[in-house]
């Protein structure tokens, strides 16, 4: 699955267009590496999501295609 699409399915941002502009910007880092929209993820990547006031570390732990809103949070586990 594209980072972009995994950020838009688990709700960590509202929009897949979003997610897209994030990745343009060079705020998603996956293993430490900057990387674009169409960037395969796996179960087990380490994603650093950067904001202007801080920044959001997580975990892929399940990539599903489609989720209700109550499941999405498990498709990740926060880090620090």
């Amino acid at each position: 699955m594209r980072i972009d699409k995994f950020l838009k399915v688990s709700r960590i941002l509202k929009r897949r267009t979003l997610s897209k502009q994030a990745c343009e910007m060079g705020k998603v880092i996956v293993n430490g590496k900057e990387v674009k929209a169409g960037h395969k993820i796996k179960e087990g990547d380490q994603v650093e999501l950067c904001f202007a006031g801080g920044s959001l570390k997580f975990k892929i732990l399940m990539i599903k295609e489609t989720v209700k809103k109550e499941e999405a949070s498990s498709l990740y586990e926060i880090i620090e």
